[in-house]
């Protein structure tokens, strides 16, 4: 093996292994389960009722469009995850967004489930359209909608309507794609009222099916407002838009022969620009991704070597380290993923034993944490990157930045400031994996989601907040404490227990990956032995946008 190559010394039949690998299995068994149910949308009657109509479901449909054989890459599946339950809830916010090959070709795709509230939008299911057309807009990925929407769910308008991140920003997406030369095809497969009916008409092809609908006010509202009497057909049928308004590209009798037709559309485009960015003939790692379940460990107070989660995913476990014997709790260096090349920059979970800075008297550095070194080691390195045209992979399970006057007095918040301002301002893709940890700046430094990742990905054992649990419940308590304090009233040690397990237990839930899924924080929970197979998705899209703007960092703090 060359020096490029990463060893392994993982031992699988270790207790410790074991141990790993069976919370890891658990959990993510559980989001495997619940992502089972989230699929089944609005539930079997609503399946049926969509069949009786002679539509196919948005997730038929969609197992239909793409090429045999090519994964569904889904996006977003747990977005509104336990919300809106008073609703009866909106299982994957009522839509379906994520990649896939049609005709050989990466898509994103928009899909309407039509069994969950009609495809009426919820708040969340705007923010999810729009996530999905601001990851198309970043990559310039070609876009398919699969229309059967109520439109807005009424009962929640002023949530859904008016800001920047709501249901008008869509159309305004539309728009902006389209000036960009991002080719959009639209299929209307039910009915598309009010508002909605723009974001077809603002795509390159439309495609329209029998008994569907197309229009900004359906027969009743029509009645309401002018006292005009219309039945849904001759007022916005797939045959009067095709022959009346010119409205419809093509008119399908089926969603069988709809997508058929969509296939064909795009059997036709033009090829995409060539990428920007080095790729090669893809290369298996020497180790099995499988391993990863026992040699992570989630327990924050256990040590592992993050080389040796490395070495499964990059190809032939070969990592370029750069500046190795400074700032080791850092790990920065070059490598392929799926012949992509990269630069990575991951968390050291393994305590290094080093010099204090400036003198020859020796001290450990807790994995886990930026220390001065390892910040400006990674500032440098994001330099690099962007100089030379290689897209960034952030590996997450950082605590944060050291304190304590050590820290402060080698400069903790100027290397800091350099490694936010290099990430900020990168113009390389950017994507981010959280594996454990991320909390406080060091989420932001290692590229969280305020600083525009093209993906964000998280294992089920991530937890992200701006601390950890305990730390986060005892000052929480604390605070509660001295408010019942000026309040005149006494708390015994029973009742400071029973407080601090239901702060502590109510902040958990916050920080689980699921949470943040939810809320469209991360765009997947995928499987830790899958990670590979996930940042090769997230590199193929990527590539597809060929412009990369001037790398500028402004002012940086030396």
């Amino acid at each position: 093996m060359s020096d490029s190559v990463l060893k392994t010394s993982a031992n699988r039949k270790s207790p410790e292994f074991e141990k790993n690998a069976r919370r890891a299995i658990d959990l993510l068994t559980t989001i495997k389960n619940e992502e089972e149910q989230i699929r089944v949308g609005g539930g079997a009657k609503a399946i049926e009722s969509q069949h009786k109509k002679g539509r196919l479901t948005a997730r038929e449909r969609i197992a239909k469009l793409i090429d045999a054989g090519s994964r569904f890459f889904e996006l977003g599946i747990y977005a509104a995850y336990e919300m809106y339950e008073e609703w009866g809830g909106a299982p994957s916010a009522g839509t379906i967004t994520g990649l896939s090959k049609v005709c050989g070709r990466t898509f994103m795709l928009i899909a309407n489930d039509a069994t969950v509230k009609a495809g009426a939008f919820f708040p969340m299911t705007a923010k999810k359209v729009i996530r999905a057309q601001n990851i198309a807009m970043e990559n310039r990925i070609p876009t398919i909608y699969l229309v059967d929407s109520a439109g807005i769910f009424l009962p929640l308008q002023e949530d859904v309507f008016p800001d920047t991140d709501d249901f008008g920003r869509v159309f305004r997406n539309n728009a902006v794609m389209s000036a960009l030369g991002i080719p959009q095809i639209t299929a209307i497969m039910g009915m598309c009222v009010a508002g909605g009916a723009y974001l077809p008409v603002m795509c390159d092809h439309i495609l329209m099916t029998e008994g569907s609908g197309l229009f900004l006010a359906g027969p009743a509202l029509v009645q309401a407002a002018i006292g005009q009497k219309t039945s849904a057909e001759d007022l916005g049928g797939a045959k009067m838009h095709a022959q009346i308004s010119g409205t419809v590209d093509f008119r399908e009798p089926d969603d069988d022969a709809c997508i058929r037709r969509m296939r064909a559309l795009v059997d036709k485009m033009g090829a995409p620009n060539p990428s920007p960015f080095s790729h090669v003939k893809s290369r298996d790692p020497l180790y099995s991704g499988e391993d990863i379940y026992g040699i992570f460990s989630s327990d924050p107070g256990r040590q592992y070597e993050m080389r040796e989660i490395i070495a499964r995913l990059v190809d032939a476990s070969e990592f370029e380290e750069y500046r190795a014997e400074y700032g080791e709790t850092l790990l920065c260096g070059y490598a392929r993923i799926g012949g992509w090349a990269i630069g990575i920059v991951a968390n050291q979970k393994k305590h290094v034993h080093t010099l204090a800075r400036g003198s020859d008297q020796k001290r450990i550095e807790f994995g886990g944490v930026i220390y001065t070194e390892s910040a400006e080691k990674a500032a440098r390195f994001i330099l690099d990157c962007n100089q030379n045209r290689i897209p960034l992979v952030f590996l997450h399970d950082v605590n944060g930045f050291m304190v304590g006057k050590d820290a402060e007095w080698s400069g903790i918040i100027r290397a800091g400031a350099k490694m936010v301002n290099a990430v900020a301002n990168s113009v390389v893709p950017k994507i981010t994996v959280i594996l454990g940890g991320s909390f406080g700046a060091g989420n932001y430094a290692m590229c969280g989601k305020a600083y525009d990742p093209r993906f964000m990905f998280a294992w089920p054992t991530a937890r992200f907040a701006v601390m950890g649990g305990d730390a986060a419940a005892s000052t929480l308590v604390e605070i509660k404490l001295k408010q019942l304090e000026r309040e005149g009233k006494k708390v015994d040690e029973k009742q400071k227990k029973e407080l601090y397990e239901s702060v502590r237990a109510t902040y958990e839930h916050q920080t689980d990956p699921r949470y943040a899924a939810a809320r469209l924080w991360v765009d997947a929970i995928i499987d830790p032995a899958r990670t590979r197979e996930a940042l090769t998705w997230a590199l193929e899209t990527a590539a597809l946008n060929h412009e990369i703007r001037e790398f500028k960092t402004g002012v940086l703090q030396t």
